[in-house]
């Protein structure tokens, strides 16, 4: 269903995310969700993750604390695993949630860290 795909996009989105991530979305992707990957693919992997301005290890930490700031745990599980994929450190992920606590709430990092917690676990 997906055609076009930005192929400089979809190679980053690949590398950060894990294929099979990709891949899976990609796959499931139907008339109401194939306009959003194509775009996301796009934009935000195409365009933003590839810009030569920030590198993707501080690509990452400033998503980790864009996805605690909104509470978006689930895809902050993801980016964290892309964090690690990217270089962070463990040591350096808990920088980041310990300055996301202060800049967006404790409550927030509580849940952050909960799930940093369980993934780093299985890494």
């Amino acid at each position: 269903m997906i055609e076009d795909l930005d192929p400089d996009g979809l190679a980053v989105r690949r590398e950060v995310l894990g294929a099979e991530h990709v891949d899976r979305a990609l796959a499931d992707a139907d008339d109401v969700t194939a306009d959003f990957q194509e775009m996301i693919t796009r934009y935000a992997w195409g365009h933003i993750w590839t810009r030569p301005g920030l590198d993707r290890r501080m690509r990452s930490a400033i998503t980790i604390t864009a996805l605690v700031a909104h509470g978006h745990y689930a895809e902050l599980e993801l980016h964290l695993r892309a964090a690690l994929r990217n270089g962070l450190t463990r040591a350096e992920i808990v920088e980041v949630l310990l300055q996301s606590a202060i800049y967006c709430g404790v409550p927030a990092a509580n849940s952050a860290f909960a799930v940093a917690k369980r993934v780093l676990a299985e890494e």
